[in-house]
């Protein structure tokens, strides 16, 4: 019988699904719907998730063991595969396709720049748990890549932010008004400013608000008690999908409401658990911790 391992979570135009990845039955997908379970007990060990090329996923030559609590689910011989021609790490020279600089809002006084390929539309928006966006403008890989490198700097606006920041911001009340205004005063700052290229187009304002795709109530916040750090060989995870944003669930469990990066779960074999089984995987309190970084978001 072929083993089946997750390779992560990844936001379609559909809505979120995990993958999954079989070295004799190929990939496939299971769509994540809020409201219901998600429920599973990890296997014996956690596998490199290897590389996808040419939309077709290659195994890890070595299967390496990954650390459990890693973020990444690749050696680091895949990794550095993987960045060799990534568009987020800048080593992509030659991608043709057009190109958007955008402006994401993760909280109030939380913005960042960042670029996609237009073909991607709201996904890697998505992915990386934005809670709002709009498009700043759109041409060329090197006139995207260009103006996000001068109008950061020039507006006090960061390319990254870290994922323990991203968390504590959504469990802060805010005001859409705000929202608006703040976003709205940094697009007319980009488009106006002397470091904008001549060779992007600039697009208008047209914020687009993804808190309903996560089920989110930025009114109301979820406010978790802690995380679960890392799965472990025969630990469960097993509760009520709340919220999903960006790779992070909101878990309601029998002992209070938690946060899972998704993210952890790609090398491993997972196995279905009942959603009443207690979850035994390790958590930790809420919080910044050493290392808590996106490499490319």
């Amino acid at each position: 019988m072929s083993e089946w391992r997750c390779t992560g979570m990844s936001w379609r135009a559909t809505g979120p699904v995990l993958g999954w990845s079989s070295a004799t039955a190929g990939e496939r997908e299971r769509p994540l719907v809020l409201g219901e379970s998600l429920a599973f007990a990890a296997g014996g060990d956690r596998r490199c998730s290897g590389v996808r090329r040419a939309g077709r996923r290659l195994r890890c030559p070595w299967q390496a063991t990954v650390p459990d609590g890693a973020v990444c689910g690749q050696c680091p011989d895949c990794s550095a595969v993987d960045r060799s021609s990534s568009v987020a790490a800048d080593t992509a020279f030659d991608d043709r396709r057009p190109f958007r600089l955008y402006l994401a809002w993760f909280g109030p006084g939380l913005l960042k720049l960042g670029i996609t390929a237009a073909e991607r539309g709201h996904n890697r928006l998505r992915e990386q748990g934005a809670l709002a966006h709009t498009w700043l403008g759109q041409g060329p890989l090197a006139a995207a890549r260009r103006a996000e490198a001068s109008l950061g700097p020039a507006l006090g606006i960061p390319d990254r932010v870290r994922h323990a920041t991203k968390l504590a911001a959504r469990m802060a009340a805010s005001d859409p008004a705000d929202r608006t205004r703040e976003m709205a005063t940094a697009h007319e700052c980009a488009v106006s400013c002397a470091a904008w290229p001549e060779t992007l187009h600039d697009l208008p304002l047209g914020i687009t608000d993804h808190t309903p795709a996560y089920g989110l109530d930025l009114a109301s916040p979820p406010l978790p008690h802690a995380e679960i750090s890392h799965l472990s060989p025969g630990s469960t995870v097993a509760g009520a999908l709340t919220s999903l944003v960006g790779t992070d669930a909101y878990l309601s469990t029998g002992s209070g409401l938690f946060t899972l990066d998704l993210r952890l779960l790609s090398g491993w074999p997972l196995t279905s658990a009942s959603p009443t089984d207690r979850t035994t995987a390790p958590t930790r309190p809420l919080g910044p911790r050493e290392g808590d970084q996106d490499a490319l978001f």
